[in-house]
């Protein structure tokens, strides 16, 4: 979710009604943290790459009414186990990161999951939160306890928040496949596990999403299309929600 392809000039014209709000000072993008600005690329801190929040966002702005706003936060450290947003746990995690690492969580003050609640309620007083997005799960590949390690999170999460899970969806992205070759594409039959342990999550498929030559990221294209998938899939489950309601 960190976002590891560079991105690309159709990637940076920015989108009415799609904000991301800074979750971190960024002086070279003249963005501040807990300020809204248009979400165009680097969305996760100041010198990253193409997210899948990229194209969830666009997506969802052209599936969504001329009314509404689609504002996302985006906290990610790539290359971490998902222990390090164990609220409870995380700083034995950080006491032995490794140092490729610590840049990235410093201007998280070495709590990226603290920040992320953080910058949610703030959030909350601008709109409403409608879903969390998740792609993580390299480096806990073959760990089969990763599904109840995420619903962890996500219960805190929506405990911290004050959330009711059946109206904020989990969305889950799969890692790069086995038929892009992978490296980690083991780890996809446990991420296809979640929905056991977490009724409201819902895996994204990354089936067609070209991968980069380290078999570890997508290729911009890849996470543009992966992307999508996060916002056709959201899409989805909103229109499900109002009909429900109705």
């Amino acid at each position: 979710m960190e976002g590891h392809a560079k991105f690309e000039p159709q990637d940076t014209t920015a989108v009415s009604r799609f904000k991301v709000l800074e979750a971190v000072d960024c002086p070279n993008l003249g963005r501040k943290k807990s300020e809204w600005y248009p979400a165009v690329p680097p969305l996760a801190r100041c010198n990253t790459g193409l997210t899948p929040a990229d194209y969830f966002g666009r997506t969802l702005v052209a599936g969504l009414p001329e009314n509404i706003t689609v504002g996302v936060i985006n906290v990610a450290v790539g290359g971490c186990k998902i222990e390090l947003f164990d609220k409870n746990n995380y700083q034995s995690y950080v006491s032995t990161a490794p140092n490729w690492m610590m840049g990235a969580l410093e201007p998280y003050d070495k709590n990226p999951y603290g920040r992320l609640v953080e910058m949610a309620k703030l959030a909350q007083k601008d709109g409403v939160i409608k879903g969390i997005l998740l792609h993580q799960g390299e480096s806990n590949t073959g760990d089969a306890q990763w599904p109840l390690k995420v619903k962890g999170v996500y219960d805190n999460l929506l405990q911290d928040l004050g959330l009711n899970a059946k109206s904020v969806p989990l969305l889950a992205g799969e890692l790069v496949s086995k038929e892009e070759g992978g490296a980690c594409a083991s780890m996809n039959a446990i991420i296809a596990k979640l929905p056991e342990t977490i009724p409201t999550a819902h895996v994204i498929s990354s089936e067609g999403c070209t991968a980069v030559p380290d078999h570890l990221h997508f290729t911009a294209e890849g996470y543009r299309k992966l992307g999508k998938r996060y916002g056709e899939k959201m899409l989805a489950l909103l229109k499900n929600q109002k009909a429900s309601s109705k």
